[in-house]
C-alpha cells in the first residue's frame, strides 16, 4: 500500500511514546517533530504538513493530554482524527441525476490509467445494479477506442463509439441520446488526455462539460507521481471545477503524499482509489478507514465487505450443509481457493487486520504459492479422484504429480492435510448434531 513507509514510521513513533507513561510538552514537541519529518518524507505538501502539525498541537494542549493517564492513546486518537479530516472527513459518494441518465466525465493526463479506471468504475456501478454505458471520447490516442471496447467485452458492459473522425462533443451528446433509448442510467465519458496540460485539451473538456452538463467530473491521477499529482489536480480543478479525484496505483510502492495533500490543496474529495491491476480493484475511498490503516489500527470493515462480495451466500449455505454431513471434497476446497483469490492477495487482507504492517508481514511466509500449488494438484486429478481421495493409489499420485509439475511428496502432503481436515470436520459434525438434537437448531460456523 502507498502508506506503508509512512505508516511504519508513525507506528514506531507512537510505540515508543506509549512506553513513556506521562509526557511533557517538550516530549509532545519532539514527537510532533518526528511526525512532521515522516510526513514530509512521504511527499506531503509542506503547507499541509504545517497546518496538520499545528492542529494536532492545538488540540493536544487544549485537551490537556499531558495531564491525562493515557497521553499516548489520546495523541494517537488526535492524529487519527486529523488524518481523517485531512483526507476528507467522510466518504464522498457519487452524485446521480434526479432523472437518468447521470453523466460522469473522466478526465486526466495521458498515462494516469483513465481508460482502465473508466472500465473499473463501470463494473463497480454494475454491481450496484446500475446500467452504465462506457463512451469512447478519446479520438486522439492510438488504440484508445479499441482499449475501451476490449474492456467493455471483458466486463460485459456496452461501449458507445462513433470512431475517431467525429468531435468528442458530438460523440458525448449522441451517447446520451443512445443511453436514453437503451435504458442506460449512467453514462461514463472516457475523455482524451495529454502528456501535459495544454489549452487545446482544456478547451475541448470545457466544451464537453458545457454540452452535457455532467453530474460528476472525476480527475484520475497517478498516486505514483507524488506532488506532481497534487499539482495536476490543482490545475484541472481551476480550469474545470472537478467534483472529485480518483487515485490510481495506491497499492503500489508510493509515499502517499498525494492522498494526504489533494483534499487540502483542491478542496475536492478523493472518491475512489485504485488498489491493483484487476478490473475489480477500484474501491470507494473512506478517509477514516485509510487513517486507521496508516496507524496500524486495521480496516476490518473493508475486509468484511470484500468477503461479502467474494463469497456467494447460496454457495456458503450449501458448503455448510456439506460440512455438517462431512461431505466436503477437494472440488469444494478448490472452490474456496477461487473465492479467496477474488478477495485479493493474502498479504493485502492481513494488512487490514489491527496490528499488522508490511514490516511484520516480512517474517510471515505467505501461503499464495502453496494455494497455487494445491490448485494445480487438484486440477490434475479426475473428477472421481477429487470426490473420493481414497482411490488415489501410488500410480495415480505419480500421474497427478507429473500433470501438476510437482513432486509426489507434494501430492502426498495435500492429501494428508485434506484427510486431517476431514477428520476435524467429522468431530465438528458430531458436536453440531448433538447441539441440534438438544436445541432443535444449530448453525455451523462457516470459515
Amino acid at each position: 500500500m502507498a502508506f506503508d513507509g509512512l505508516g511504519d514510521k508513525l507506528q514506531d513513533i507512537f510505540k515508543r511514546m506509549k512506553g513513556q507513561g506521562k509526557i511533557t510538552e517538550k516530549d509532545l514537541k519532539a514527537v510532533l517533530r518526528e511526525v512532521k519529518v515522516a510526513l514530509l518524507e512521504a511527499d506531503v505538501n509542506y503547507k499541509v504538513v504545517k497546518q496538520f502539525i499545528d492542529n494536532i498541537n492545538t488540540r493536544a494542549v487544549g485537551e490537556a493530554v499531558m495531564e491525562s493517564l493515557t497521553p499516548a492513546q489520546q495523541v494517537i486518537k488526535i492524529v487519527h482524527d486529523e488524518l481523517t479530516e485531512l483526507m476528507g472527513g467522510t466518504q464522498s459518494k457519487l452524485v446521480f441525476a434526479p432523472k437518468p441518465p447521470s453523466v460522469i466525465m473522466m478526465v486526466g493526463l495521458q498515462g494516469s490509467g483513465k481508460t482502465t479506471t473508466t472500465g473499473k468504475l463501470g463494473k463497480l456501478l454494475k454491481k450496484q445494479n446500475k446500467r452504465p454505458l462506457l463512451v469512447a471520447c478519446d479520438i486522439y490516442r492510438p488504440a484508445a477506442i479499441k482499449q475501451l471496447q476490449v474492456l467493455g467485452e471483458q466486463l460485459e458492459l456496452p461501449v458507445f463509439t462513433l470512431g475517431d473522425q467525429m468531435s468528442p462533443v458530438d460523440i458525448a451528446q449522441q451517447a446520451i441520446a443512445h443511453a436514453q433509448k437503451n435504458n442506460n442510467d449512467v453514462v461514463i465519458l472516457d475523455t482524451a488526455g495529454r502528456l501535459h496540460i495544454d489549452e487545446a485539451l482544456m478547451e475541448e473538456l470545457k466544451q464537453i462539460k458545457s454540452a452535457v452538463e455532467p453530474q460528476e467530473i472525476l480527475l484520475v491521477v497517478d498516486a505514483m507521481t507524488g506532488q506532481d499529482a497534487v499539482n495536476v489536480a490543482e490545475s484541472f480543478n481551476e480550469l474545470l471545477d472537478i467534483s472529485g479525484v480518483v487515485l490510481t496505483k495506491l497499492d503500489g510502492d508510493t509515499r502517499g503524499g498525494a492522498a494526504l495533500s489533494v483534499k487540502s490543496i483542491t478542496g475536492k474529495p478523493i472518491k475512489f482509489a485504485g488498489m491493483g491491476e484487476k478490473l475489480d480493484a477500484l474501491e470507494p475511498f473512506y478517509p477514516e478507514r485509510m487513517a486507521s490503516r496508516i496507524l496500524g489500527m486495521g480496516d476490518v470493515l473493508t475486509l468484511i465487505e470484500k468477503a461479502q462480495e467474494s463469497f456467494d451466500a447460496k454457495n456458503a449455505e450449501e458448503m455448510q450443509k456439506k460440512l455438517l454431513k462431512a461431505e466436503f471434497t477437494l472440488e469444494d476446497y478448490l472452490q474456496q481457493i477461487e473465492q479467496m483469490k477474488n478477495m485479493g492477495s493474502i498479504d493485502s487482507m492481513l494488512e487490514m487486520l489491527p496490528g499488522f504492517s508490511k514490516n511484520k508481514l516480512k517474517d510471515i511466509e505467505m501461503p499464495e504459492k502453496e494455494l497455487a500449488r494445491s490448485k494445480a494438484i487438484i486440477l490434475s486429478m479426475t473428477p472421481e479422484e477429487r470426490r473420493n481421495t481414497k482411490i488415489i493409489n501410488g500410480s495415480r499420485r505419480k500421474r497427478i504429480a507429473a500433470g501438476s509439475g510437482v513432486k509426489v511428496q507434494d501430492v502426498n502432503r495435500l492429501l494428508k492435510q485434506f484427510e486431517q481436515a476431514q477428520g476435524l470436520m467429522k468431530q465438528f459434525t458430531q458436536k453440531a448434531n448433538s447441539k441440534k438434537a438438544k436445541k432443535g437448531k444449530f448453525k455451523f460456523p462457516f470459515f
